[in-house]
């Protein structure tokens, strides 16, 4: 069974860091592409950075956390993560990680084949 899990979410105050992992069971995360997305509350699900199969060489990652989170793969521990930085109360959802066969990493919800239950992530003071 292939299955996705998301850990790492909690609460932390502006200007703080938390690290999201997402692991895989069932299938080797390597062979896909990883997306990170988030929903706040009364909002859609939107994309928020993606990696490519196969290594990792490719990267994307919406404008408003380029700078400040990073995306990466340990092939080794079949798991993503998503370091974020700087965090923002805007930053504040439920993210969920995904997976899409292929290469290239073009963070479109509709070719995710796979996702997570989501974790929880609150920034406020």
């Amino acid at each position: 069974q292939l299955q996705l899990v998301e850990s790492g979410g909690g609460l932390v105050h502006p200007g703080g860091s938390l690290r999201l992992s997402c692991s895989g069971s069932g299938f080797t995360l390597d062979d896909y592409v990883i997306g990170w997305f988030r929903q706040a509350p009364g909002k859609e699900r939107e994309a928020v950075s993606c990696i490519s199969s196969r290594g990792g060489d490719l990267v994307n990652y919406v404008d408003s956390v380029q700078g400040r989170f990073t995306i990466s793969r340990d092939n080794a521990k079949n798991t993503v993560y998503l370091q974020m930085n700087s965090l923002e109360p805007e930053d504040t959802a439920v993210y969920y990680c995904a997976a899409a066969a292929g290469y290239y990493p073009d963070c479109d919800y509709n070719n995710m084949d796979y996702w997570g239950k989501g974790t929880l992530v609150t920034v406020s003071s």
